[in-house]
């Protein structure tokens, strides 16, 4: 135990080097669909990392759908990879290292002016049941999101994961691309921020409300009140996690998006 506290004291996001080597290999076809991944013990020792943040990356590698887990001992023990990334998953392999380099700020702005018009289609989709979008993969993601167990670093790429899967279910595939890339930089300034917050349990609960109220308002086809509710949750934790001085900084607000 006091080998694991130690490295999650002094890498915080030692899990994310862990998810970036998989995802890496995942798209250069070193791994494929039906290989076995390094035991725990193995990837810990391979990536000089602490053997915590191997099973935050692969919770969330399972919950994105790439691998399943067993647990256990023997040949059906471990993780197993289920599928490859594609489409807007790709795209967020691809670009995200570009993300980290970007402003807060402009994150946060296009941000609002993107998700907001995904909201407004997906909700506007909902009034044919022809065209009605699929959520299924986010609310698989906000189910996960509910877990106690969680810690911040885990609650925050399953946020930002959840609001990939609304762009990839709007099919736009360049807003899709833009998002994917960005969402390194989302969990970024989310998670350093995240400091800010006097009552994580609090901040979270409210987080997870406001997710399941943005897609009530889309199976509704309320497109008004998926924008207006997509860009209230934005736009609350970044005032949250912003110093006092600057909290509106860069965010736009209702009357400003289209």
């Amino acid at each position: 135990m006091g080998d694991e506290a130690s490295a999650r004291s002094i890498e915080p996001r030692a899990w994310q080097a862990v998810l970036e080597h998989v995802e890496r290999k995942l798209l250069d076809g070193e791994l494929a669909p039906g290989d076995r991944l390094p035991g725990e013990r193995q990837l810990a020792a391979d990536l000089g990392v602490g053997r915590s943040s191997v099973r935050e990356a692969l919770r969330v590698l399972e919950v994105l759908g790439l691998i399943r887990t067993h647990a256990g001992s023997g040949p059906t023990a471990g993780a197993i990879i289920i599928a490859t990334p594609g489409g807007g998953m790709s795209a967020l392999m691809r670009l995200q290292v570009a993300a980290n380099g970007f402003p807060v700020d402009d994150i946060v702005a296009t941000r609002l002016l993107l998700e907001t018009h995904v909201a407004g289609d997906l909700a506007a989709g909902a009034r044919d049941a022809a065209s009605a979008p699929d959520l299924a993969a986010a609310e698989r993601l906000l189910d996960a999101m509910d877990d106690p167990g969680l810690d911040p670093a885990e609650f925050l790429a399953l946020d930002a994961a959840f609001h990939l899967a609304l762009a990839e279910a709007s099919g736009n595939q360049v807003v899709t691309a833009t998002m994917a890339g960005l969402r390194s930089g989302i969990e970024g300034y989310a998670l350093a921020g995240q400091g800010r917050i006097a009552d994580w349990a609090t901040t979270s609960a409210r987080l997870r409300a406001e997710h399941r109220g943005v897609l009530d308002a889309i199976r509704a086809a309320d497109a008004t009140a998926a924008r207006t509710r997509i860009h209230d949750h934005i736009s609350g934790y970044y005032a949250e996690i912003s110093p006092e001085t600057d909290t509106d900084a860069g965010a736009p607000g209702a009357s400003d998006l289209p």
